[in-house]
This record gives structure tokens, sequence and C-alpha cells, in this order.
């Protein structure tokens, strides 16, 4: 009778093998649909981020949807400048590939000399001399085996036979291979297309969208739920917008550094090399390839580049220490192991986006769990 009315402990089992099933689709779906969830979210943080400005131009009396206009035509012809100036600088630097692609010659084929002179040196620093003699002989009859071959691989190549020459006269039109490789972006430009569309209707019908959103609840669960929406945008905000500002910042400090010391392309060079520092863990070397590749043709000796090098990362931990936490650091409260496993699962799922969008999608879910009080401890867990 006692094992008889004891409890079977059925009901755990099976709310967490529910769970890992709910999880599991959730993670499935958010890989399969990730241009159309990534367009998304990119919109949501775009309007969040418009919010102040539609309602700055509302003070004019304009009604929202007007407002919202502006608004949006004001970014994209911000994006459209910005675009042309890349455009014009990345048109001269095509033109100056060639002095690039020399220089990077002359630098591969230096290094490899001064490899076969560390392992000659090596050589004669390991072998005894005895040894060294005996094998002489033998590498005075490889020697010219190794010329024949250099001198082979040097000849022209011979004419294909007619057979091959055939095939590929039956290759496709250029115009059919620049469209098999743009059909691979399709997708992309088709959700990227939607974007202005988005923010402008997310922005245009914020008021409806929210009051909408707050009827699903009643009672305490309304108030909650208009907090966290809150919460939400202005995480979202201050960290996109902070990021931003702080990217500008490094754009012009490192601009002018490199307008001093002479550096090609520095209007290009110095904004990428700025916003890409401010990428997670890897932000660093990332900021220092630009200004390094651009100085190739211009710098013979190791100093200029240890001193670009040096300046780039002073930059970089400066803004990281002092600017950062002033500016995003007050209202994204993350660990740094949260962060850590949030880049590698959403840039597992979405690439190189994922790794942008991964920080403030965490903080939306951490502000979410902060205001539902059966959440707070997730909350609690993510935070610092």
């Amino acid at each position: 009778m006692a094992l008889l009315s004891a409890p079977l402990p059925i009901q755990k089992p099976k709310s967490f093998s529910s769970f890992l099933i709910a999880v599991s689709l959730l993670i499935g779906l958010l890989y399969v649909g990730r241009l159309f969830f990534i367009t998304i979210v990119i919109s949501v943080i775009l309007a969040f981020i418009l919010e102040p400005g539609v309602k700055f131009v509302m003070r004019a009396r304009l009604p929202r949807p007007l407002a919202s206009f502006v608004i949006c035509s004001v970014a994209l012809l911000f994006l459209y400048l910005l675009g042309l100036g890349v455009y014009t600088q990345v048109s001269i630097l095509i033109e100056d590939l060639p002095n690039y692609s020399m220089r990077i010659s002359e630098l591969i084929d230096g290094a490899s000399l001064e490899l076969e002179r560390l392992e000659r040196s090596a050589y004669e620093i390991i072998v005894p001399k005895r040894i060294r003699d005996r094998e002489a002989p033998a590498q005075q009859e490889v020697q010219p085996q190794r010329n024949t071959r250099k001198r082979r691989a040097a000849e022209p190549p011979m004419p294909p036979p007619i057979q091959e020459v055939r095939i590929r006269q039956e290759r496709p039109p250029l115009l059919q291979t620049i469209w098999v490789t743009l059909q691979s972006f399709y997708d992309v430009l088709l959700m990227a297309s939607f974007v202005p569309f988005l923010v402008y209707f997310m922005l245009s019908w914020s008021d409806h969208l929210r009051r909408a959103f707050l009827q699903l609840f009643e009672g305490p669960d309304r108030q909650i739920a208009g907090k966290t929406w809150e919460g939400i945008a202005n995480l979202a905000r201050a960290y996109m917008v902070g990021n931003f500002l702080l990217g500008v910042l490094l754009s012009i400090a490192s601009s002018a550094f490199f307008y001093f010391v002479k550096l090609p392309y520095w209007i290009l060079v110095g904004p990428i090399s700025g916003f890409l520092s401010l990428v997670p863990y890897v932000g660093l070397p990332l900021s220092i390839v630009p200004p390094i590749l651009a100085a190739l043709p211009v710098y013979d000796k190791l100093a200029p580049y240890l001193v670009i090098g040096t300046t780039v990362a002073f930059f970089h931990l400066l803004a990281l220490n002092l600017l950062y936490p002033k500016l995003v650091g007050s209202r994204v409260h993350l660990n740094p192991l949260v962060v850590t496993i949030a880049l590698m699962f959403w840039g597992m799922l979405w690439g190189g986006v994922g790794l942008i969008l991964a920080v403030p999608i965490t903080a939306g879910i951490k502000a979410v769990c902060d205001n539902v009080a059966d959440w707070q401890p997730y909350g609690k867990l993510l935070g610092d």
C-alpha cells in the first residue's frame, strides 16, 4: 500500500522534455528563417533609435506619419552620402591596387629570403661541419635538377588542344555568370529593401502598436508590459546610439592621426578602423589591419608600422576603458560570460550579423526578465 500511495515523478520529466523540444524548435526556426528575423530585429532597433527624432519633429505640430517620413528621409539621405563617399574612396583605391600587389609581392619575397637565411643559419649551427662537408656533393648533384625544374616552370605553357578550346568556348557568357553570382545575394538584397518600409511603418504606427500590445494584458500585467516595452526601447537606443557615438569619436581621432602621418586614404581607413574597434574581443586586431594595409606602399621600415599599431591600440584601450562605460556600459548590465556565450550562439546562428546583434538581443532579454517577477532570477543571472 505504501508503494502504491507514493507519488510518481512524471510531471518534471515531461515538462523538461517539452522545454527541450520547444527550445530546439525555436533555435531551428531562428536558423531557417534567419534572414527574416535579422530584418525584423534590425528594423526594430532602427525604429527605437529614430523614435526620439520623430518626437522632436512632432513638436512642430506635424502629424506622426509626416514626422516619421521626414526622419526616415533624413536617415536615407545620410546613408546615401555616406555610401557615395565610400564609393569615391574605394574607386580611387581600386586604381591603386597594382602598387599594393607589387608591394605585397616584394614583402612576400623578402620574407621568403629571410626564412631561407634563417634556415641556413640554423642548419649550420645544428649540423656539425663534417656532416655538412659529406652532404655537399649530394646537394651539388641535386642543384642542376632543381634548376631544370625552375626553367620548365618558367617556360610558357603549351597551347591547349583543340578539344579543350572547344570546351572553353562553350562556357556560359559573362552576363550569365554575373547573374549566377548575384543570385546568391538576391535574398539578402530583397530583405534589405524591406527595412526602410518596416522602419517607417513602425514609427508611424508606434502609438497604435503600443496600445494594441498593452491590450493583450490585463491588470498589473499591463503595467509590467508597458515598463518592459520602455525598458527594451531605452536599452536598445542607449546601446546602439552609444556605440555609434563611440565609433564616430574613434573615427575622428583615427582619421586625424592618419592624416598627420600622411597615410593614404585616411578618410576611408579612419572610420573603418574606428568602427572595427567596437567589435567585441577581436576589435583591437581588426582595427589595426586597415591602416597597416594602407601603409604598405608608403613605408619600408618597421618603425612607422609600430607607431601606427601602437597608436590605434591606445585609442582602442582608451575608448574601451574610459568612454565605453559612460556611453554604453551604464545601461547594458551584462556579465562577460553571458556576453561571450551570446556572441558564440548568435554568431553560430546568424554569422557576422549575429555578432553585431548578440549584445542588444541579450540585453533586451535581460530587460524582459528584470520586469517580470517570475523571471527576475534569470535577469540577475544575466546581469553583472
